[in-house]
């Protein structure tokens, strides 16, 4: 039989997709879904919530969304993990069919022991995450909708906080939707900016299937890191441990894109809710200490998968977008979605001003 004919097609997968919802859906047997009641009359706030962030943020911004209104859908743990099972099978479709087609080496990640390995492995992570996610905007369409892409908010998620903590429902919620809207209109509202950033992606999925060698280099690589006393997990965990140098390359352009993209957000929320959410600061300053006072198995996973080399990151971006705005105002940040050329790299997401004298040397030969 014919392997490459038999991984190609709807059949082949990297990851059991749903076997990784099956085990997301069993380690949250005992996450309570919000009452039918609570989720209607949150649900309807935050459709308000959404509209009104739009404008928001639209006037912030200067950004105007051409997909039309964002739809917002309130849903629970399990549907979030459903909806970005869906999404990570579609992302992951262009790397699947190269690996259908590819060497021996290369189809191994195709079979059933594989992909069940992985399928546990993916389940475990976004079960974990989905109990901290509190909204998210989903890039890829929707399939079959009709009415516009979906700004999810997990509605179990902000309510437990917002008692928990005190939290005032209307500001907290209003100050999610900035974020979540800030990043749609990001992405329908620059042209490119959608297919460089999924493109992005798919040059970057080759971490999926790493070799041998790069999995050797990687390890006598994080022992250098230990041995100088560094966390080889500190720039992008587990991907950033495993990838290679060409691979790297492309992990810095997407750690970038991000920074700026989520210290945008950051900003754009200070900007846009100003006048409306006296407990912005109170809720930023609460979540930043929730994720530093998570230990244990906790830390040891946002270690694995990320997270905390994610939030320098987007602590580095709100810097790069407040120190440009306050060089140059927002006619001088607008070059960035002029186009791919003019993102700033990594380096210059740490030093600002090497993005502002490169864009400035542009500005001056198209004068």
């Amino acid at each position: 039989m014919d392997v490459a004919h038999e991984h190609s097609g709807a059949g082949a997968d990297l990851v059991a997709w749903d076997v990784a919802e099956r085990v997301a859906r069993q380690l949250l047997w005992r996450a309570q879904p919000l009452e039918r009641s609570v989720k209607d009359r949150i649900e309807t706030e935050l459709g308000e919530l959404t509209s009104l962030a739009e404008s928001l943020v639209s006037d912030a911004t200067g950004l105007v969304s051409s997909e039309g209104p964002a739809r917002a859908l309130v849903t629970d743990r399990a549907g979030w993990v459903h909806a970005n099972v869906r999404s990570f099978e579609r992302l992951l479709r262009p790397l699947v069919e190269r690996l259908a087609n590819g060497s021996p080496r290369a189809r191994r990640a195709l079979s059933p022991t594989s992909k069940a390995v992985s399928a546990v492995e993916v389940g475990t992570v976004l079960a974990w995450m989905s109990g901290r996610v509190l909204g998210q905007y989903d890039l890829l369409p929707v399939e079959g909708a009709d009415d516009g892409d979906v700004v999810y908010y997990v509605g179990p998620n902000i309510v437990e906080l917002e008692r928990r903590y005190g939290f005032a429902p209307s500001e907290f919620r209003l100050w999610i939707a900035l974020h979540e809207v800030t990043h749609r209109m990001q992405f329908t509202g620059v042209p490119w900016l959608r297919d460089h950033f999924l493109g992005l992606v798919e040059r970057g999925t080759a971490f999926a299937a790493p070799d041998g060698r790069v999995v050797l280099d990687s390890l006598l690589r994080a022992v250098s890191e230990v041995r100088a006393g560094h966390n080889p997990l500190a720039e992008g965990g587990v991907v950033g441990l495993l990838a290679s140098s060409e691979q790297i390359e492309i992990l810095r352009e997407a750690q970038a894109l991000m920074s700026l993209l989520e210290g945008h957000g950051d900003v754009v929320m200070g900007l846009a809710g100003a006048d409306r959410i006296p407990g912005a600061q109170r809720f930023a300053e609460t979540l930043r200490q929730r994720r530093e006072s998570a230990g244990g198995v906790a830390r040891t996973l946002q270690q694995l998968i990320g997270i905390e080399a994610k939030m320098r990151q987007y602590a580095q971006g709100e810097h790069f977008v407040e120190h440009v705005r306050d060089f140059g105002g927002d006619a001088l940040f607008s070059e960035v979605w002029s186009g791919p050329e003019m993102l700033p790299t990594l380096d210059e997401i740490r030093a600002p001003d090497m993005w502002i004298a490169r864009v400035g040397g542009v500005a001056a030969a198209r004068a």
